[in-house]
């Protein structure tokens, strides 16, 4: 089962789990399982397809941070994806779409090559798994940073992260000071940005 309009895709499962991505910045929005919302999508999300969508599942091409040529975390997050593939039913009862971004006139100015950025979402029950594919559609080589940037709703209070301590990192919300981790767990107490 599937819906779609100029710039929203949803796929959909009878048993209604869902997930709907918005083409401005290829950015996943919602991913409903068993009834409840996975993702968190800030308040503060503007759709005006400008600025960047925050929260969802952005995707972060060609470069991750900050970056001296273009926007931060590069500017697949603040383009306009097309369909491939409208969301259809595969023959074990998936529904799976794939939408894509090419190089253009825009995002030569900013870094001059030529790429096809296609990622597939296949939801199953309780479940999506998402293929990220860059493909070099020049004739000369480049680098690039890629991920796909899932922000997880969930109460970080009840969370901690293990295995980081003896890492070394910057502590941007206390001026960039670079320190060690010390903590074997780190709880989620305060406003952290490491």
């Amino acid at each position: 089962m599937a819906a779609s309009n100029q710039e929203t895709i949803v796929l959909k499962l009878s048993d209604g789990n869902q997930v709907e991505v918005n083409l401005f910045g290829g950015t996943v929005t919602s991913w409903k399982c068993c009834g409840d919302e996975m993702l968190f999508l800030s308040r503060q999300s503007v759709f005006d397809n400008k600025k960047a969508i925050r929260g969802g599942i952005p995707l972060v091409f060609p470069h991750f941070g900050a970056w001296s040529v273009g926007p931060q975390h590069g500017f697949a997050r603040i383009q306009m994806f097309k369909v491939a593939q409208c969301p259809l039913v595969d023959e074990e009862g998936n529904v799976r779409a794939t939408i894509y971004l090419e190089d253009n006139e825009e995002t030569r100015k900013i870094w001059d090559h030529k790429f096809r950025l296609s990622l597939t979402l296949i939801l199953k029950q309780c479940k999506l798994e998402m293929d990220l594919k860059i493909k070099n559609t020049g004739q000369s080589d480049f680098d690039f940073t890629t991920l796909i940037h899932t922000y997880f709703k969930t109460d970080v209070t009840k969370c901690c992260v293990l295995g980081l301590a003896g890492s070394c990192f910057s502590d941007k919300v206390n001026g960039g000071d670079d320190q060690v981790e010390a903590r074997d767990a780190i709880s989620i107490d305060r406003n952290i940005d490491k």
